[in-house]
């Protein structure tokens, strides 16, 4: 029987393959280049095969390293992040958080989800809403934290990312061609009137409300099912749709920014540890 595989086999592994050499793997994890072949070798007999194939300028994966590759990644990160969660002092206490409905169904379910169960004597309330009402909501005490979309001002805000608003239509449906435009609208929104209907004015392009809703999740809906056609975040397109460009003879309708207001009444270890969540959940659309 072959013997069990050695976490720290594992990040000797990942070092190797990240820097492409046994030397500087080394020098990353503070080994010399004979360790880091020792450790190398150890893994290779563990597994009865090589993982390596060593070149004169340095190593590159077999087929079998290329299929250890991704275990290797998971088992490193599980152990990082159990390490983190042990190591950290337990939070406890309520975090009230206040976010857009575009962002309920992608980028923050998984990371919310994960936040609970590492802290879970922490109440995490979330509260889905436009931003004027979240803004209302963190000065009456009602939220702790609002992540709002927000034009350029004067004051120092915390922008998490910018996700700009564009025309959205059904690839399989192309509503986009119809004249009168079918499009869908917020009810009585200042925001629709002032951006997404004025993008189209500027353009000349007749329209009609085809669809009315109060979600973003409503016009999802209305647009990947050939209702209409959307203004939408970037970041939100359903799939089977796509943004309609210039070429299309569209515009963008705004390039808001995805800010984080805090309330002035205070904070707490626990909602401090929110925010850093929330700043690594948007982090791949500021990239």
């Amino acid at each position: 029987m072959l013997p069990p595989l050695d976490s720290d086999l594992m990040r000797s592994f990942l070092a190797v393959v990240e820097t492409g050499s046994l030397t500087s793997a080394g020098n990353q994890l503070g080994r010399t280049q004979s360790a880091m072949s020792m450790q190398i070798r150890r893994l290779e007999d563990s597994l009865g095969q090589s993982v390596f194939v060593r070149e004169p300028r340095g190593v590159r994966l077999t087929e079998r390293g290329k299929q250890l590759l991704p275990y290797a990644q998971r088992v490193v990160g599980l152990l990082d992040e159990a390490a983190v969660a042990l190591r950290e002092k337990p939070l406890s206490g309520p975090v009230r958080v206040g976010v857009p409905d575009e962002y309920i169904q992608g980028i923050l379910p998984a990371v919310l989800a994960a936040f609970s169960q590492r802290h879970p004597d922490t109440q995490v309330t979330l509260r889905c809403d436009f931003s004027a009402p979240q803004l209302a909501a963190l000065n009456a005490d009602l939220i702790d934290l609002a992540v709002i979309y927000e034009g350029y001002s004067a004051d120092e805000v915390e922008v998490l990312a910018v996700d700009p608003t564009v025309w959205v239509t059904s690839i399989g449906h192309a509503q986009h061609l119809q004249r009168p435009l079918p499009i869908s609208i917020y009810f009585s929104s200042d925001w629709c009137r002032d951006y997404a209907l004025h993008s189209l004015d500027q353009i000349g392009i007749p329209y009609f409300p085809a669809f009315e809703c109060d979600t973003s999740g409503g016009m999802r809906s209305a647009v990947a099912n050939g209702i209409a056609v959307a203004p939408l975040a970037r970041s939100s397109i359903p799939p089977g749709c796509r943004e309609l460009t210039t070429e299309d003879g569209f515009m963008g309708v705004d390039n808001a920014r995805v800010v984080l207001r805090r309330n002035p009444a205070g904070s707490s270890p626990a909602i401090e540890a929110m925010v850093a969540t929330l700043r690594e959940a948007f982090k791949p659309l500021s990239s």
